[in-house]
């Protein structure tokens, strides 16, 4: 029997370490199929030298048995980098580069990188029929989705026809989306999380007097790291039962911690087995109340992005708004009127509180007020499946070889990843590696994660090709 074909797509962040894994983990062929960078992705590919890693050095190996790989390759190359450190994310991308390499060295002859995207998947008893884009048809023995998250959500006050208008920035990370800017001009920020602070300082990164809105339901911003790392807290979960169980025990770890980022650190080993237990009722609850301030805890700024970020507020340049978007129109110039909804801090939704939901009108007592911006940046999160499905993952669902998984977070899959189907049918090959697993599992967006997964992926592989049937 010969070697397999295992088909990797996606080239970025979670397709290097899938296809490091695999290689390294078996004697399977792999076909890595992506048409830009490798290594980048939307994290890395489109970051600038202002643009930091959101967690610390030491906890970005791309190696699970060497937590330092990531420290001694930057040390290795002159960074001043310690396990506390917060590198660049354009370092960050060659790393992954560097780390892929190495295990193609180590393996010679059995990755083939194509630079067409795949176009459709026909998974089949025996293998998927990869189709590329430039006609090419590959047979794999498995295929891994590595294809990154959702589309980012389109804000409920834009107006479809409004979507293509020349001031209006529908992908921050397009490459030149932000460049055309002028100085000096007003710009929107529908959004107030951590791609919102990404633009905020690639706009002021020139020194340009353009003066910024942010804007978001809630108008919460990430909070930030300290300079050092404490040892992790773990709150008693064992007892947990609901949400609201374990809503107290944080709280309560966080009072007797007296440092809420260790608890934060802390639970966060054990969100998906939390996320399981959680009845969807009460996943629903903590998507509406809880989600947001449980991101602005989780994924937070390194503090010299903090510090810029304050410094902006401080300056004026920075305007952060809570209440949300309520529409836009053109004006003249070719510039966007803005009707922004001010909400009084005093009606802001707590978990107590009902929140209105996404697009659903203005809450009352809230103020409304016009103003006008040269350019609005969609700085927003992930959007909902399937209506934020790239083509790949659209058209599997379109086929019915892959469904919505819970909440529209994300795809459907086992317990190892593999995708489930339109008709409930697990898929033996087709994987699902990053956060178009979320909703299925709740953590599953950062390198730690990721890297756990295509481990665990490569050792199924493994196990399978031992398998009677494999042969």
């Amino acid at each position: 029997m010969g070697r397999r074909t295992v088909v990797v797509i996606g080239g970025g962040c979670a397709g290097v370490l899938a296809a490091r894994e695999v290689l390294r983990s078996g004697d399977d062929n792999v076909v890595l199929s992506e048409p830009g960078e490798l290594g980048g992705g939307i994290a890395y590919g489109a970051a600038q030298p202002w643009h930091l890693l959101n967690s610390r050095a030491g906890a970005m190996s791309a190696d699970p048995d060497d937590p330092d790989h990531f420290v001694g390759w930057a040390r290795r190359r002159g960074l001043d980098a310690d396990p506390d450190a917060f590198l660049g994310r354009r370092e960050y991308g060659r790393y992954l580069r560097d780390a892929l390499d190495a295990a193609v060295a180590a393996h010679p002859g059995r990755l083939a990188v194509r630079r067409a995207p795949v176009r459709s998947l026909y998974p089949g008893s025996t293998g998927v029929a990869v189709c590329l884009a430039d006609g090419a048809i590959v047979f794999a023995d498995h295929v891994v989705l590595a294809v990154g998250g959702p589309a980012g959500t389109r804000p409920p006050g834009l107006p479809v026809r409004l979507a293509a208008h020349p001031a209006y920035v529908s992908d921050p990370w397009r490459r030149g989306a932000l460049a055309a800017i002028p100085r000096g001009a007003p710009v929107l920020l529908i959004g107030t999380g951590l791609t919102a602070v990404d633009v905020a300082l690639t706009l002021t990164a020139d020194g340009g007097d353009r003066p910024l809105v942010a804007v978001s339901r809630r108008g919460q911003l990430p909070l930030n790291h300290t300079a050092h790392a404490t040892p992790p807290a773990v709150p008693a979960l064992a007892g947990c039962r609901t949400l609201r169980d374990v809503v107290r025990a944080v709280r309560a770890c966080a009072g007797q911690a007296g440092e809420w980022r260790a608890v934060v650190d802390g639970v966060r080993p054990h969100l998906d087995r939390l996320w399981s237990a959680l009845t969807p009722g009460e996943q629903d609850a903590f998507l509406r109340h809880l989600a947001r301030p449980w991101e602005c805890h989780r994924h937070r700024m390194p503090p010299p992005v903090a510090e810029r970020i304050a410094a902006l507020r401080a300056a004026g340049a920075l305007e952060i708004r809570a209440g949300g978007l309520d529409g836009l129109a053109p004006a003249p110039g070719g510039a966007l009127d803005a009707s922004l909804i001010a909400t009084p801090a005093e009606l802001m939704p707590t978990p107590a509180r009902a929140a209105p939901a996404p697009g659903g009108g203005i809450m009352a007592g809230a103020d409304v007020r016009v103003r006008r911006f040269a350019a609005v940046v969609n700085c927003a999160g992930p959007g909902r499946l399937p209506a934020a499905a790239g083509p790949l993952v659209g058209a599997l669902l379109r086929a019915g070889f892959a469904r919505v998984g819970p909440h529209g977070l994300g795809l459907d899959v086992d317990a190892a990843g593999r995708v489930v189907a339109r008709d409930g049918t697990v898929h033996p090959r087709l994987w699902l590696l990053g956060p178009l697993r979320r909703g299925a599992q709740w953590e599953t967006t950062a390198v730690p994660e990721i890297r756990a997964q295509a481990r665990a992926l490569a050792r199924d592989l493994a196990v399978a090709a031992a398998l009677p049937e494999a042969a």
